[in-house]
Formats: C-alpha cells, sequence, structure tokens
C-alpha cells in the first residue's frame, strides 16, 4: 500500500449504539497510552494484510467484509485486533484479555472499547495507516457504518478519501514551521512531524484536538525513540483565529461542503464550515498569504460552486489570482447539484430507509439553496498556492484531470513548483546554453492519416508525474528528440536551423515557450546540475 495506505474498516451495523456523542475520557500522554501502545504494536497495515490476504483487502475496499470475517477467525492476538477495530465484531471477556493483555482495563474506562450484550465493541475508529514509510495508528469516531446510525454533529472523521488524497498530494521537503489547519482527527500532523521541525495543528472542535492528542501519545508511545508530540502545539479555534507568525507550510482538508444554512439539515463540523455556500474556501484563499513565508506553499482541497453562465474554472480561478501567489488548480470532479446533495446526504448517514420523513426534507432544502444562487454543478479539486521567492508575475494554471494518478503526487508538486521558480528567473538566452535530457518516463507517439508521410499528430507521454500526453508539433518533436543530454540547446536549435536553412533564432523562438512547459512538467529535464 502507498502513502497515505489504511486498512479499511468495515464494520458491522450495531444497532444499539447511539448517535449521540460519547463523553470522550482518552489520555493525551505516551505514559498514559504506553500499555495500550504494545498491545497494539503488531497491529499495523502490512501486518493485516498479511495476517488476511491480499484477497480480503481488495474486498474490504468494495464494501464485503466476509472474506476479511472469515480470514481473521481464530484466538491469535492479530486477528482478534482486526476482528474488533476494523470489523465492527464483539469479542467475548476471555478474547478481550487475549487482544489487549495488559491494556483491557484501560481501554475499557477510557471508553477505546464498549460493553455489548455481554460482549466488548470498539468504542472508537482506531485503525493503522502508513505515510510513507511511517507507520501509524489513528484514532477517531465510529463511522455511520459500524453505529448504523446517522453521525452526530461533532464527529471526528478517521481517514477518509479526502484526508488521504491530502496525505499523497503533500510536499515533503524538509520545513521548519508547518501548520495544519482544522487538524480533525490528526492525519495530517501526523505526516507533518516527519518532515517539519514545529508543527502548529488547529481545529474548532475540541473532541478532534482531544483525539489529535490521543494519537499523537500512543504514536509516540510506539516509537518512543522517535516522539512526535512534543514538537506538536494543538490550539483550539476557528481557522487562522487561534494562529500567528508565518508557515513554511500549510495543509488543510478544511470542511469544504457547500451547505444550506438551514435548521432541516444537521451541521457537521468536519465538512461545514459554517459559511454561506463556498464561503469557506473563498475565506482560506484569502487569509493564506498574510500566514505565507516567502517561498512557502499552502495545499488545501476544495469545493467550489459552478454558476450559470461560467466556466468551471472562472471563479476559483479569480480568487486564486486575488492572492498574488502562485496558483494551481486541479479540478478531479463535478457533481450536478442532485448528485452533489445525494452524496453529502449519505456520508452524514442520513438515508431514506433511516429516515423516511426526514430524507426528502433536506434534500428539497439543499436543492433549493444551490438553487437560489444559480448553481449548475460544485468542483472539487486540489488547490496549492506558493508565495514567490523573488518579485515576479506569479504563476497561475487551472486545469482539469479526472483520470487515474499515481501515488506520491507532493514530489510531483514540488519538482514543478521548482521549475516554475527556476524558469522565471531565467532568460531565454540563458535556457539555450541548457543541457536537457528526456526523461526515462516519456514515449513518443506518432499519428499518421491513411497514406500520408508525416504526421497528423505527436504526443508526448509521460509515465509518472501526473501522466501527461504533450501535442507537438514537428520541430518541437525534432528538439525533443535530440535532447540526450550532450548538446546544449543553443546548438540543437543552430543544426536544426543549418538543416531547415532558416534563422537559429527563428528556431528559439518557436520552441522555446514549449521546452519551458515540458521542462516544467518534467518531461525534459536539466542536465548537468544538482536536483
Amino acid at each position: 500500500m502507498g502513502v497515505g495506505a489504511a486498512v479499511p474498516v468495515r464494520g458491522t451495523p450495531v444497532g444499539t449504539v447511539s448517535a449521540m456523542s460519547t463523553e470522550l475520557r482518552l489520555p493525551a500522554t505516551p505514559h498514559e497510552v504506553r500499555d495500550l501502545a504494545r498491545d497494539l504494536a503488531g497491529f499495523t497495515v502490512s501486518a493485516v494484510a498479511e495476517r488476511i490476504g491480499d484477497p480480503a483487502v481488495a474486498a474490504l475496499e468494495r464494501d464485503d467484509p466476509y472474506p476479511a470475517v472469515r480470514a481473521a477467525a481464530g484466538p491469535d492476538q492479530l486477528g482478534l485486533l482486526i476482528r474488533l477495530f476494523l470489523l465492527g465484531g464483539a469479542l467475548t471477556p476471555a478474547e478481550l484479555a487475549v487482544a489487549l493483555p495488559r491494556s483491557g482495563e484501560a481501554a475499557r474506562a477510557w471508553g477505546v472499547v464498549r460493553e455489548h450484550a455481554g460482549g466488548w465493541r470498539a468504542g472508537i475508529d482506531l485503525r493503522p495507516t502508513d505515510i510513507g514509510s511511517d507507520h501509524f495508528l489513528l484514532a477517531a469516531d465510529l463511522g455511520e457504518v459500524a453505529t448504523g446510525r446517522p453521525l452526530p454533529p461533532d464527529h471526528v472523521l478517521g481517514l477518509g478519501g479526502a484526508s488521504a488524497t491530502l496525505v499523497d498530494l503533500t510536499v515533503r521537503a524538509p520545513v521548519g514551521r508547518a501548520l495544519d489547519l482544522g487538524t480533525g482527527s490528526g492525519i495530517q500532523t501526523l505526516g507533518l512531524t516527519a518532515h517539519a521541525e514545529r508543527v502548529v495543528a488547529t481545529d474548532i472542535s475540541a473532541r478532534a484536538l482531544s483525539f489529535a492528542g490521543f494519537t499523537l501519545a500512543l504514536n509516540d508511545a510506539r516509537a518512543p525513540g522517535r516522539p512526535r508530540g512534543e514538537r506538536v502545539a494543538l490550539r483550539q479555534g476557528s481557522f487562522f483565529e487561534p494562529v500567528d507568525g508565518e508557515f513554511d507550510l500549510i495543509v488543510s482538508n478544511p470542511p469544504f461542503v457547500v451547505s444550506p444554512r438551514s435548521t432541516a439539515l444537521a451541521t457537521y463540523t468536519y465538512r461545514d464550515g459554517g459559511a454561506a455556500g463556498d464561503g469557506v474556501v473563498r475565506h482560506l484563499l484569502e487569509e493564506v498569504p498574510r500566514f505565507l513565508r516567502p517561498g512557502g506553499v499552502a495545499q488545501l482541497l476544495a469545493n467550489w460552486e459552478v454558476r450559470s453562465g461560467q466556466a468551471w474554472d472562472e471563479r476559483i480561478g479569480a480568487w486564486v489570482r486575488e492572492t498574488g501567489l502562485d496558483g494551481w488548480v486541479i479540478q478531479r470532479e463535478f457533481l450536478d447539484p442532485a448528485h452533489y446533495v445525494h452524496t453529502w446526504l449519505r456520508d452524514g448517514g442520513l438515508t431514506p430507509e433511516r429516515d423516511p420523513a426526514g430524507y426528502p426534507r433536506a434534500y428539497a432544502d439543499w436543492l433549493a439553496d444551490l438553487e437560489s444562487r444559480g448553481v449548475e454543478g460544485i468542483g472539487f479539486g486540489y488547490v496549492t498556492l506558493r508565495k514567490p521567492a523573488t518579485d515576479r508575475q506569479p504563476w497561475v494554471r487551472l486545469e482539469e484531470i479526472t483520470g487515474t494518478l499515481p501515488h506520491a503526487l507532493g514530489a510531483t508538486i514540488e519538482a514543478t513548483l521548482a521549475s516554475v521558480e527556476t524558469l522565471a528567473a531565467t532568460t531565454d538566452a540563458e535556457l539555450a546554453t541548457w543541457h536537457l535530457a528526456v526523461a526515462g518516463d516519456v514515449t513518443e507517439e506518432r499519428y499518421h492519416r491513411p497514406g500520408e508521410p508525416d504526421p497528423h499528430v505527436i504526443l508526448l507521454r509521460q509515465g509518472g508525474g501526473l501522466g501527461r500526453a504533450v501535442q507537438v508539433d514537428t520541430l518541437a518533436a525534432a528538439v525533443v528528440g535530440a535532447c540526450d543530454g550532450d548538446l546544449n540547446l543553443g546548438q540543437i536549435f543552430a543544426a536544426l536551423a543549418d538543416l531547415l536553412q532558416v534563422e537559429s533564432a527563428a528556431v528559439a523562438a518557436e520552441v522555446l515557450p514549449t521546452v519551458r512547459g515540458l521542462v516544467t512538467d518534467g518531461l525534459l529535464r536539466r542536465q548537468g546540475v544538482e536536483a
């Protein structure tokens, strides 16, 4: 499993678990959770996958728990932990003593496990997850699949698809000071502690900060030689309210859902920031520049409205340009209002089967709110901002990429931003002195019309990165074909000019914009300098 990998949780519905939030009694120091950490030492992504097998893991990812239930059967500790925390199963008192031999009593007192029909079930969502080469445990509230009921308003989300995406997107270069804005259960903070000297993690929810503190303590107790929690400051408050100073890196999976301001629909802290429409995202983009150091990067997930008569990038693009920063928006998904409402109602556990009267009322209220602003669809995607280190024109890119993307995109984003900064400071004359080579993952495709000797379309296709397919003309293709690191660009231009009997300057003028784009996106790489 890759960056942000976790074993899926597919608990069976527990009809007697209340949707009302339970009082948290979670400890927040490594010493307090030392015994629990020892009991969970072998509870890792790789160990679970090995114990139940890849077919069972794949079945869990398609909402089929039964292969995993069968594979985890047995009296061994790991099998019992899988059944307890990942499959929503109930353990007998004797089985709980095997699963948590040192910490069973404390786990009951803290609510990590709760009594149910004479047995014991998980009281919280506790699962292993990997970020890069680091192995963590993440604690959060039980989801609606485990409880069988709609979520309470102060629900603390575990590792969902959006948070895993942000883990994967985050630039992992070493930094001095990082900010996790809206930390929730603390998954982004865990990742930041691997490469940031200091981390500030904020959330408006005291419940979320309790889970984050417990998560940090538990992981520090599992790896006492590499304490992370002591480098983290947890602060309660709304967005940037409890924050001071500037940061090298800001990450945020904010409450971006475009929700109606109405009492007909439950307000969930983890997804609803309390602003009308997509106001949360606009507010964050307005505030980010004040808290970034020169060269600093901010990365966030976002939803934005697309209103009648607008292109998808018009609204979000205007906000990004207003920041005065480098801005890169990738739209990954676009949903019509009905699809959007259906998705987020079910996300909160509200279904027509569970609430035949409340579901249509909430659905109608939400649709009416979107219609009142002429919303024709909602975009979802990634926003990356970077404060230029020099006084120059900001670089802005708005694009839609809907296909499957590879893991570890943070490295691609980091390399792209570095290329933008370097190229902005490089004149065309200086660029002509560069020795370039085609990246090893790039292939060329040529398409001919029947009977025509020359290609109608030439594509340079990238195997890694964002998997781009860049169409080039024959002249640019010839330049790229000659880029093997031996000759510099100026020499290649001169050779082609001689062949075509044109001026070298004309070749350079036509091809250099394409070359800049190929270097930016990693299809061409500079030779003879350190990366």
